[in-house]
């Protein structure tokens, strides 16, 4: 692994795009490095690379298969899992704004506005000594459930996350997605009880996944919701596979789950612009999705795809950390509350940061 980690550090000094990422509970690191500077793009979802695409914009980035040199190492194992409670000076005016936020949305649900909306902020945090690859190191250590990347091009910055949630894998033509919503702080070997207003909002997600995946799949099949831990956090998910439409295209689907009620809201465009209008900042490619496009698989004529929604993410820029944590907004949902889970989620990018 340390051969690989100095051709990463390499990389970041010659200023050349590249991606390193970790699946969920497996224990091989993959790095794509591009050979320039180019900016790519995914057009058609037929190219074959590693996707970055933002919450709101048709501009998705492609480090190409083709313009890349690919390396993988095996993860070795070093527990570093530290629970330790972070204690986190409450910031009063981000606090105070968000709760107003978060109340002007729950008076837009009682008129009959939308159903939901999945409303964010952004706090950032200054850094001393940040070390890629040691941050790195640690974020796959203690995220080993999660999906976890370093993302970096220089003319879009270097990103960072472990996301609990996957937006869609395809395997030729059979798919599997989630849903997933609803968040709790683990307390111990305490058992999780998820309150009616949780409930609603994820079944919402798996409601609409099914409702407009109709016409482009068949032999559709869905789990019953559980409880999925991510880190120190819990979530209700559920599973759905089934196979794509021989007329259907990636792209199509994609475009259909992409950004999900659990990042966006519902009905969809309305919830999206009630986002644009008062969240107050740009979330670029917080709650966009990423992966790989198009990878070959070991039988001949196996394409798979496998994508993420980019949530527990960071920025990192002019030594700073932007951190992006979201909450989704129902009738029932009280504006201190989800302060609070929005605090929490903040604790997944301090923790690796060691901010206390």
């Amino acid at each position: 692994m340390i051969d690989f980690f100095i051709k990463v550090k390499q990389q970041k000094a010659q200023n050349l795009p590249f991606v390193l990422y970790r699946k969920p509970n497996n224990i091989k690191l993959i790095g794509f490095f591009q050979n320039n500077d180019h900016l790519y793009f995914a057009e058609n979802f037929e190219e074959s690379g590693f996707v970055f695409a933002p919450f709101e914009d048709n501009q998705m980035i492609l480090i190409p298969r083709n313009q890349s040199i690919k390396w993988e190492a095996l993860i070795t194992s070093s527990q570093e899992n530290d629970d330790s409670d972070l204690e986190d000076s409450e910031d009063i005016p981000a606090k105070e704004n968000f709760e107003n936020l978060v109340q002007k949305a729950i008076d837009a649900i009682a008129k009959g506005t939308f159903k939901k909306v999945v409303l964010s902020r952004k706090e950032i945090v200054g850094l001393s000594n940040f070390d890629l690859v040691s941050i790195f190191e640690k974020l796959i250590q203690n995220y080993p459930t999660a999906f976890c990347y370093c993302w970096f091009h220089p003319k879009i910055g270097l990103w960072m996350g472990a996301t609990p949630e996957r937006l869609l894998k395809a395997d030729t033509n059979t798919f599997y997605t989630m849903s997933l919503a609803g968040t709790q702080k683990l307390q111990g070997d305490k058992q999780v009880v998820w309150e009616e207003k949780e409930m609603e909002e994820q079944q919402f997600v798996t409601d609409f996944i099914l409702d407009n995946l109709k016409k482009l799949t068949s032999e559709v099949s869905v789990s019953s919701p559980y409880t999925a831990q991510a880190g120190t956090l819990a979530h209700i998910k559920t599973d759905i596979e089934g196979v794509i439409n021989d007329n259907s295209s990636l792209k199509e689907v994609v475009s259909i789950l992409h950004p999900t009620p659990a990042v966006c809201g519902l009905p969809k465009e309305v919830a999206k612009n009630f986002i644009l209008e008062h969240e107050g900042y740009d979330r670029e490619y917080y709650t966009g999705f990423l992966g790989e496009l198009n990878k070959e698989g070991f039988n001949k004529g196996e394409i798979k795809s496998d994508l993420y929604v980019n949530l527990r993410c960071m920025q990192i820029k002019d030594n700073q950390a932007h951190l992006y944590m979201g909450c989704g907004i129902t009738k029932d949902s009280i504006p201190e509350k989800e302060w609070g889970e929005s605090v929490n989620k903040s604790m997944t990018m301090k923790e690796i940061l060691g901010l206390k």
